[in-house]
């Protein structure tokens, strides 16, 4: 790997792995109503959301390392990590869900509640939900080489079944990947096999694979 591509996977918090396809998933994701860059007032350091659920190993740190427990402070800036067998899931403010699975890393990199903001997906899996009634914002998830922008979805990404898989459960989703873009409506998915290959043809998800996909991260 050249420095170029090594100072990105450092600055979304991505370490080095063999194998792993958790951390050498490349994937884009834009979705279908994504509007662009926002101008954002909050400050690092200031309560952005708290914890909604903890088990297991679940950690944040800003300036020092926090164990998460219920109804703890998330700030802005935070890296939020999980162990293994363990998860979390967070509540932003303005009722943003965020849920993590086992040995997840995630980076608060901007937010406000009215507007949305940037976060930062570093490695494990994920599942993104923002009710429909709710009013919609911009949030863009982020990888090292690709991002997911978001206005009122439910989502997940991550491992699958020997791949990186995404599947949109509610709203819409495209998904970039080597150039290539997808369009994922309700109980579409698609895989991406390997850093740097295309996503494959988008295709309906099966109730066992969806199942399995969610349990990864909600238990």
């Amino acid at each position: 790997m050249d420095q170029t591509n090594e100072d990105k996977r450092r600055r979304a918090g991505i370490g080095k792995r063999g194998k792993g396809i958790d951390r050498r998933a490349f994937v884009g994701l834009l979705p279908a109503l994504f509007l662009g860059p926002r101008t954002f007032a909050a400050t690092e350091g200031k309560k952005v959301g708290r914890v909604e659920s903890a088990a297991g190993a679940a950690f944040a740190r800003l300036t020092r390392t926090r164990p998460l427990k219920p109804e703890a402070e998330i700030l802005l800036g935070d890296l939020v990590w999980t162990d293994a067998r363990s998860r979390t899931s967070l509540v932003l403010d303005g009722g943003t869900g965020i849920h993590l699975g086992e040995k997840a890393r995630l980076t608060i990199d901007r937010f406000v509640a009215a507007e949305g903001g940037t976060l930062v997906l570093g490695e494990g899996a994920l599942v993104f939900d923002r009710a429909e009634d709710l009013p919609k914002i911009d949030v863009t998830v982020r990888t090292a080489f690709g991002l997911i922008g978001v206005r009122g979805t439910r989502f997940f990404c991550g491992p699958s079944r020997g791949v990186f898989g995404v599947f949109c459960e509610r709203g819409a989703v495209v998904v970039e990947a080597a150039g290539i873009q997808r369009r994922l409506g309700p109980g579409d998915g698609v895989d991406i096999p390997a850093a740097g290959a295309p996503p494959s043809a988008v295709a309906r998800w099966r109730a066992p694979r969806i199942a399995e996909a969610f349990a990864s991260v909600l238990g």
